[in-house]
């Protein structure tokens, strides 16, 4: 009965169903991709460069003769690894830090909160800039650290923010009183009522995450020898696909782009929609 209840919230929450749908069709088409095109296909040299669409080549070829259709097949699975393996990294520093700062409180409390706001005073952009053109060799997974290492603090500012509301409700003082540990109320009656806070924060995080590394692979700083929605981008512009017609080289890539944030913006409105609705109800 309690699933069925959640997946009729979920439905009756449109932007949050259309937005699980469209990730969820993002995600298995990743999955599925580069198992039903041709590995070779993606080759440099496969196939005559900057052919227009056609029945042998249904998104045209680039301009190195890689079928396109084939590099968004596997270039899209590696933009969602770096996207999603940097919110997790993220969200689980942003978590734990505001989770201690939050809880225990006093110069705990007051490091990480500076730490957080003086980071998020310094231009991200600039820092990750710097750093990806000094690495000798950029792969997907230092792409993903990286771009981690700057998007931690808004999920540890809502998460601290969230932690300071729930620590002096009743509950938790009377389980306080009953002998509970420190962890032991963390873990069971704090961490519990976070989830929703936590299931947005990782939203956020994502989206920031894959909108960085697209912007770094955009300016040819991320990875050289793997295949990326954003490196893509790049090599089009660096060949001069806008300027030359080819649409098919940059149109794709752009659009696969378009269709996850949108799908992660629809998320994240369902899901904050929903917090606000059960903090409203619980107040």
């Amino acid at each position: 009965m309690v699933r069925f209840a959640a997946l009729r919230a979920i439905m009756g929450n449109r932007a949050l169903f259309a937005g699980l749908v469209i990730l969820a069709l993002i995600c298995l088409l990743a999955i599925i991709g580069p198992w039903i095109v041709d590995p070779a296909s993606a080759r440099v040299g496969a196939t005559i460069p900057r052919r227009p669409p056609s029945l042998d080549h249904w998104l045209g070829t680039d301009g190195q003769g890689r079928d396109m259709l084939t590099v968004l097949a596997f270039a899209m699975p590696q933009t969602l690894k770096i996207g999603l393996a940097a919110g997790l990294i993220s969200l689980t520093v942003g978590v734990v830090l505001g989770l201690v700062a939050g809880f225990s409180g006093g110069i705990v409390d007051v490091a990480v909160r500076l730490a957080s706001d003086v980071m998020m005073t310094i231009p991200g952009i600039a820092i990750l800039v710097l750093v990806a053109s000094n690495v000798r060799e950029m792969t997907v997974g230092l792409m993903a650290l990286i771009v981690a290492s700057l998007s931690w603090m808004v999920a540890t500012r809502t998460i601290r923010a969230q932690t300071l509301s729930l620590r002096e409700r009743g509950y938790i003082q009377v389980a306080r009183l009953n002998g509970s540990s420190g962890l032991e109320l963390i873990f069971v009656e704090v961490l519990p009522n976070l989830l929703p806070f936590i299931a947005a924060s990782f939203v956020i995080t994502v989206s920031n995450a894959m909108l960085a590394t697209v912007g770094l692979e955009a300016l040819g700083l991320g990875p050289q020898n793997d295949l990326t929605l954003g490196m893509t981008i790049y090599w089009a512009q660096f060949y001069g696909a806008i300027l030359r017609g080819f649409w098919w080289w940059w149109g794709p890539p752009i659009l696969a782009i378009s269709f996850i944030f949108v799908g992660l913006m629809l998320t994240s409105v369902g899901i904050d929609g929903f917090v606000n609705k059960r903090m409203g109800s619980s107040t």
